[in-house]
């Protein structure tokens, strides 16, 4: 990219092309670059780092609302969204993909499960500076206006000093009207104890629905979950190398 060439920028997300949220960061992105959509065409959320390997792909041009930007609807999840642009739809490597912005928060644990982030972290695998965007908000009718600004200073950071190979950002926002400001945190140590709801159909079939409560174990005061608590938006930078490093010469020990 050159001085004065306008940077190119992927869009995706997990809840579907027409989201407000993804609206929303679209109308963000066509203010600093080129903007490229290419996201699922019905909700993916909880898909986590899928990919479709039994089933083909369709991806087509559509055209949601006004912009500047080119937009392509796509029958796959939010890995599958970033594979197929970055193969098929773009001419060359995007300077930065963004994912988001999701309705409901990705902290802690979430981020292992999230499609948003699985997006950012398929784009980090590319080489491709990246970060995922929620809120702590599930409503469709979310305010993400107030977001805006934060989100423009965030992307702007990141296209001017860069990410390090193989790590991207996971930012989520604060359901609040006044953000306090942005704090850089470490992954809170949490989890979902979760429950299935057995059910019958009327041919007497059992079925199941997958409920649960968030449980945060960690008291620390640098996590992200601390950070949303206290109406302030966390920034963790992820990391996709799953390796223990600390464990390695531990484990030697033992063959």
């Amino acid at each position: 990219m050159t001085k004065d060439q306008r940077p190119l920028i992927l869009v995706t997300n997990d809840d579907g092309i027409t989201a407000p949220g993804i609206r929303t960061l679209i109308k963000v992105m066509n203010q600093i670059g080129d903007v490229v959509v290419v996201a699922p065409d019905s909700p993916q959320s909880g898909k986590g780092h899928a990919i479709t390997l039994d089933a083909i792909l369709e991806c087509n041009p559509v055209n949601i609302d006004d912009g500047d930007q080119i937009e392509y609807s796509c029958s796959g999840t939010p890995a599958d969204c970033v594979k197929i642009a970055v193969n098929e739809i773009l001419n060359r490597k995007p300077d930065l993909c963004v994912s988001g912005v999701n309705h409901g928060s990705n902290s802690s644990i979430n981020v292992v499960y999230s499609g948003t982030m699985s997006a950012a972290v398929e784009a980090g695998i590319e080489g491709i500076p990246a970060i995922g965007f929620s809120l702590l908000d599930y409503s469709w009718k979310a305010n993400f206006e107030i977001l805006e600004n934060h989100i423009k200073k965030i992307v702007l950071q990141v296209l001017e000093k860069g990410l390090p190979d193989g790590i991207v950002l996971n930012v989520n926002f604060p359901k609040t009207t006044e953000v306090k400001g942005i704090k850089i945190c470490r992954q809170a140590r949490a989890n979902w104890v979760e429950e299935f709801d057995k059910r019958a159909n009327p041919q007497g079939k059992e079925y199941y629905w997958l409920t649960g409560k968030f449980v945060n174990l960690d008291k620390g005061e640098d996590t992200d979950e601390h950070a949303l608590a206290q109406d302030y938006i966390s920034i963790v930078p992820v990391k996709f190398d799953l390796t223990a490093h600390h464990f390695i010469q531990n484990l030697n020990s033992w063959f």
